[in-house]
C-alpha cells in the first residue's frame, strides 16, 4: 500500500482551497445579486397615491358641487404588496388607468361612489409578475373587474378652497368575484375641474380566494393593500 507523498497533500490541500474559494465567491455573488436586485424593485415602488402630490387651483365654487360626478381622466388604481426573496424584503406595486366610475355629491357630503378598475391592466415592470397576477392569482377572464361601492354616505368630505380633509369612507369591495365590507382612508381635495381622492384599502388575499404565491426563492404576504387616485369631475 503506497503512502500519501507530501506533493500530493499539497495538492489536496490546493484543490480544497480553491473549491472553498469558488463556492464563498457563489455565495457572495448570489447575496449582492439579491441586494442588487431588491433594492432596484424597491425603488420602483409607487408611492403610496397623495391629494397633496400635485394639485392645481380650483376652478369650481361651492355652487358646483351638488350633482351627479363622473371618475375617470387623471385616475389610477392598484396593489401594494409585499414579497420576500431570498429572505430579502421587497415591496412591489401595480398600476392602471383604466379607471371608471359616479359619485353623487350633496353640498360638501359624498352620498353615493362607485369606482371600478379594469384588474387585467394592472402592471408592474415585470411581464413574468403581471402574467401571474392576471391568469393564477386573479384569473381576471372570469373576474374582469374589482369593484369599490360606497355604502355609507362621507359627511363633509369635499373642503373648500386649497385645503384637504381626510376621512374613512365604509363600502363593499368585490375583488376575484368575492364582496367584502372594508373601511378606506381617504384623502380629498379640490384640483382644477375636479375633486381627486386618494385612498387606501388594506386586504387579506385569502378573504377573497386569492392565493398569494410561494415559489420557494419568493413568498408574497398574504396581507397587502388595494390603492388609488381618483379624478371626479361634474357630469353635467
Amino acid at each position: 500500500m503506497t503512502s500519501e507523498t507530501p506533493r500530493s497533500r499539497r495538492k489536496a490541500v490546493i484543490w480544497i482551497a480553491v473549491v472553498a474559494a469558488v463556492v464563498v465567491l457563489g455565495v457572495v455573488a448570489a447575496a449582492v445579486g439579491t441586494h442588487l436586485y431588491t433594492s432596484g424593485e424597491n425603488a420602483k415602488a409607487s408611492a403610496a397615491p397623495s391629494v397633496a402630490a400635485s394639485r392645481a387651483p380650483s376652478t369650481l365654487d361651492a355652487s358646483d358641487l351638488t350633482g351627479e360626478w363622473t371618475i375617470g381622466g387623471d385616475s389610477e388604481a392598484g396593489y401594494r404588496v409585499h414579497e420576500v426573496l431570498n429572505g430579502s424584503d421587497v415591496t412591489v406595486t401595480g398600476r392602471t388607468d383604466s379607471v371608471t366610475g359616479s359619485a353623487t355629491v350633496d353640498g360638501t357630503s359624498i352620498t353615493r361612489a362607485t369606482i371600478t378598475v379594469q384588474v387585467a391592466d394592472i402592471a408592474t415592470d415585470s411581464d413574468q409578475r403581471d402574467s401571474y397576477f392576471r391568469d393564477s392569482a386573479m384569473d381576471t377572464s372570469a373576474f374582469p373587474t374589482a369593484t369599490f361601492e360606497l355604502t355609507e354616505p362621507i359627511t363633509g368630505a369635499v373642503p373648500s378652497g386649497s385645503g384637504t380633509t381626510k376621512v374613512e369612507a365604509t363600502g363593499n369591495l368585490r375583488l376575484h368575484g368575492v364582496t367584502r365590507a372594508v373601511t378606506a382612508t381617504l384623502e380629498v381635495g379640490l384640483n382644477g375641474d375636479g375633486v381627486d381622492i386618494s385612498g387606501s384599502i388594506p386586504i387579506t388575499f385569502s378573504d377573497y380566494d386569492v392565493q398569494a404565491p410561494s415559489l420557494g426563492f419568493v413568498k408574497v404576504d398574504d396581507s397587502g393593500a388595494v390603492e388609488f387616485l381618483v379624478h371626479a369631475t361634474p357630469a353635467s
